[in-house]
């Protein structure tokens, strides 16, 4: 048995780790590296490994950073069979969908600038089509449910659980054996937070030998709830009072949602102004969010009774789904009163690059962050104060207050990981994956009872 990493190897992105056992490969996950130009171009290098000989792809949830390269994979041998929940997988359409045709526009651009400015190059090609995204549809077979094993070959059996990440996202044990030997290896995509709105919280994990874990937050507690919410209120009345928009880059999947949820609330308190117009400017957003209400399997008890009543807590009067184009530009003539819910969360891509452009230079204006920002994103040089950023390859100012709020983190933080971890029996190794190198540091000296390793890139261990 060995296992090799081949993303979010002390990264926070691209996860995907290949797992040999008995002569069966399985790969779970099969994502994005997402960041800078570099991380970027590393989506289209070659695979450490032989897709054609992957058996089996476990997708551990829908976010662009677990699935994004699936057509990749498909496009370079791939025939196996892809397995995930029902929700993961209509997420995980919608995601991989709406990567391919922002990777078309973006190479459509490219192309056009290179040809206005006379230069003599080869035509920039994207990564993978819409089409390509759709010939990747045809390799996902059975769903899993939670807690039901799934036999994929001969002493291999997987089991997804609720991970409380988003909608559909699950921790995977895998039981192997081969020879004499035998192995339990509990890998756990990305972990959410308990007591949250609309999901579960994380199932209990089983103990298991080998446990591959998420560290995103191990090195900090996450704000409290409540607080955040109160914080995410007050910055966007007193925008509005001041005379401003709001500008939230906004991750399409439980995020945008989620603050749906909290704007919803607001507005029935009466703690938002009257007349605040909200807009939901992302039609990956609006998809996934049509979704959501396909899957109340996944919704916790309070979200599932507000939907037994008949009552919709992802919609209100004053919101506004903008699916065209045309739309989306027409927001950018509101002077003040506007809620801008625009992806992508990192401003990596998507419609919130163009709120930012109208909207980053007015002082009366806020930016208000609620998710993770990665090392080299657009995001993160905002968050960190810059006072000038590069936006469609012009200069920006940063005049409009900046706002960070911790507390609306779809991840675990450092106390709910390691109560996680605790969880699973003390294992025998621990595969730290998904964060960045400090934090992943921090993280493993807090962990007891187990050999900590932090694998690189490319490396392979025997189990």
């Amino acid at each position: 048995m060995q296992i090799s990493f081949h993303g979010a190897a002390r990264d926070v992105t691209g996860s995907c780790y290949l797992l040999e056992c008995a002569g069966t490969r399985i790969l779970i996950d099969c994502g994005f590296f997402q960041g800078n130009r570099e991380l970027e171009e590393d989506n289209a290098d070659a695979f450490d490994f032989d897709p054609a000989a992957i058996d089996y792809l476990l997708l551990t949830h829908a976010h662009l950073d677990h699935c994004g390269r699936i057509p990749l994979l498909v496009n370079r041998g791939f025939t196996g069979e892809i397995i995930t929940t029902a929700a993961s997988r209509e997420l995980a359409r919608l995601v991989m969908l709406d990567a391919a045709g922002l990777q078309e526009e973006e190479a459509r651009y490219r192309n056009r600038r290179a040809q206005r400015r006379g230069r003599d190059r080869a035509e920039v090609e994207p990564l993978y089509t819409i089409v390509d995204a759709l010939n990747a549809l045809g390799y996902f077979g059975r769903v899993a449910h939670y807690g039901q094993p799934l036999q994929l070959a001969a002493g291999i059996r997987a089991t997804f659980i609720d991970a409380g990440h988003i909608l559909g996202s699950a921790c995977i044990i895998l039981e192997l054996s081969e020879g004499n030997q035998q192995r339990r290896i509990l890998f756990s995509g990305d972990l959410g937070m308990s007591a949250r709105p609309i999901l579960r919280d994380p199932a209990t994990p089983p103990h298991a030998e080998i446990v591959v874990m998420e560290s995103t937050y191990g090195d900090r507690q996450h704000k409290q709830l409540e607080p955040s919410v109160a914080e995410f209120h007050a910055a966007i009345t007193a925008t509005v009072r001041r005379g401003g928009n709001v500008v939230i880059p906004t991750f399409a999947l439980e995020r945008a949602q989620e603050l749906l949820y909290y704007l919803h609330a607001g507005k029935a308190q009466g703690v938002l102004p009257d007349g605040l117009q909200v807009f939901l400017d992302s039609p990956m957003a609006i998809s996934a969010t049509q979704i959501f209400k396909r899957h109340p399997e996944c919704y916790d008890q309070e979200t599932a009774a507000i939907f037994r009543t008949g009552h919709d807590p992802f919609q209100f009067p004053g919101l506004h789904f903008t699916r065209e184009t045309a739309e989306s530009m027409a927001i950018n003539r509101i002077g003040s009163g506007a809620v801008i819910l625009a992806g992508a969360g990192m401003c990596t891509g998507g419609r919130v690059r163009h709120h930012l452009k109208h909207n980053l230079g007015r002082q009366h204006c806020s930016i208000i962050f609620v998710g993770f920002a990665a090392q080299g994103t657009l995001a993160r040089q905002i968050v960190d104060g810059a006072k000038v950023v590069k936006i469609f390859g012009e200069d920006y100012p940063v005049h409009a207050q900046i706002h960070t709020i911790g507390g609306f983190s779809a991840h675990a933080g450092q106390a709910e990981l390691l109560a996680w971890h605790r969880q699973t029996g003390n294992p025998e190794t621990t595969f730290l994956v998904h964060g960045e190198e400090e934090c992943m540091a921090t993280f493993g000296r807090l962990l007891q009872n187990t050999q900590v390793e932090c694998p690189r890139l490319k490396q392979s261990y025997t189990l």
